[in-house]
Formats: structure tokens, C-alpha cells, sequence
């Protein structure tokens, strides 16, 4: 038998401690983050793949790096209006970039330093040779770091739908080929698109047709529906009619 003067386990909670109020509907039903749940996972199998795990890149490109004229609207705006391409791209491929702040980027820099190099060939006798030279190794680095920058977003289109490195490496292609890289680029992300769409419309299911009911036909069924009564009553009489009793011997 538990000693009275035993001290309690239990904690008593006063009122100071627990406020009512303070609670917010909703509060203890949050969900918890569990970091050992939060992994990647193989869409075939569903095993957990490592951190480091990159998935190969085989796929082929839709169209070539010379393919321009697959899509003469991409092409006339990479020729005239690389910048305005450039930005759609990065719109595409992240939507939470506007396409003006890469187009601003690219036509400061490739436009820019087109014209400055335009400048600097037009007006290059009336220049230092040590200017001209200083001006065109600047604007041959600008023009490098410029094919990486633009060679980055293209990696990431790689990755995205597995693309392999064609015809070489991602920052090459648009150190040598700008303008073509990004009418690729373009027709690469609009076939994928496209082909979500198709996928998309034809998995949708149209529902069933509602099935209504005329006014004859629910007066036909109406009417059908006495007589079927009245026809089953005397089957029904007749049955308890051939009742007989019987005496049960003891």
C-alpha cells in the first residue's frame, strides 16, 4: 500500500504556466521535418540515392546545333535580338527570373562589347596602338567570360532532360557558336514542352454523361407501376388462399 506522505510523481501545473490563450488553433498539428526522410529516390526502384549521385547524360538532342532554320521565328531573334532570346531562355528554364534581367546582362555585355569593338576597329588609326591592343584583349576576356556565363545555363538545360555534351563542351559552344547554341537551346526547351502538353491531354479522362429521365418516360414508368402492384396482389392472395391446416398427431 503507497505511503500517504509519499511524494507525488505527477507535476501540478498552475495557471501561470499553462495559458490558454497562448495556444493558436492549429499550433500542435505542424508538420516536423525529418532530415532522414528528405532524400532522393530513383523513380524506377525507389531506392535512396546518394547526394553526389548524377544521372547520365545519353539523351540525344532533339535538333542540331546547325538547325536553325527549323524554327525561322527563334532564328530571326537570335540574329537581330540575341538578348531578347537569351531571356526567354532563362525565363523557361527558371521561372523565378524575369527574362528582362538576363536580357539586360547580355545585351550590356555581347552588344555592348560588339559595338566597342566596332568603335575600336573604325576608329583604330586615330588611337595609341597600345590602347587598341589593351581594348581588344579586355573585350576578347569579356567575351569569354561571357560564353561561360551563358555555357552555366546551358549545363543546366543538360541536366534537366539528361542531354549529353554536343558537339562538345557547354561553355565552347558558346564561346564559337554563340547565336546557334541559343536557337538550340530554344527549340530544345519548346519540343520538351510540347511534348509534356501532348503527354498531359492524353492521359485526361472525360467524365461519364449524365443520364436524364423525359417527362413521358417517367409517366410511363409511373403508370407501369399500379399495374405491375395490382398484378403481383392477386398472385399474392391466391398463394395465402392454398394455405391448409393440417392436425399434428401426438
Amino acid at each position: 500500500m503507497a505511503d500517504g506522505n509519499a511524494p507525488s510523481r505527477y507535476v501540478k501545473l498552475r495557471k501561470e504556466q499553462a495559458l490558454v490563450e497562448d495556444i493558436t488553433p492549429g499550433e500542435l498539428n505542424q508538420p516536423i521535418e525529418v532530415p532522414q526522410l528528405d532524400v532522393r529516390r530513383c523513380n524506377e526502384c525507389g531506392q535512396v540515392l546518394p547526394e553526389t549521385y548524377e544521372p547520365p547524360a545519353n539523351e540525344d538532342w532533339t535538333t542540331g546545333i546547325f538547325g536553325c532554320a527549323d524554327d525561322p521565328d527563334s532564328c530571326w531573334t537570335g540574329l537581330f535580338c540575341p538578348c531578347v532570346l537569351f531571356g526567354r531562355n532563362i525565363e523557361s528554364l527558371r521561372e523565378e527570373i524575369p527574362w528582362t534581367q538576363p536580357c539586360v546582362c547580355h545585351a550590356i555585355c555581347v552588344e555592348g562589347g560588339m559595338a566597342i569593338a566596332a568603335a575600336t576597329a573604325l576608329f583604330g588609326g586615330y588611337m595609341d596602338p597600345q590602347t587598341t591592343v589593351v581594348i581588344c584583349e579586355g573585350l576578347f576576356f569579356a567575351w569569354w567570360m561571357c560564353g561561360i556565363y551563358s555555357g552555366l545555363f546551358r549545363q543546366e538545360l543538360q541536366r534537366r532532360y539528361h542531354l549529353k555534351n554536343a558537339p562538345c563542351d557547354h561553355c565552347m559552344v558558346h564561346c564559337c557558336l554563340h547565336w546557334c547554341a541559343l536557337c538550340q537551346e530554344h527549340r530544345e526547351m519548346r519540343n520538351h514542352l510540347s511534348d509534356a502538353d501532348a503527354s498531359s491531354s492524353t492521359t485526361t479522362m472525360d467524365p461519364p454523361p449524365v443520364q436524364e429521365m423525359n417527362s413521358e418516360e417517367k409517366n410511363d414508368s409511373s403508370s407501369s407501376s399500379p399495374s405491375s402492384s395490382s398484378s403481383s396482389s392477386p398472385s399474392a392472395k391466391d398463394k395465402h388462399n392454398d394455405l391448409e391446416m393440417v392436425p399434428v398427431p401426438f
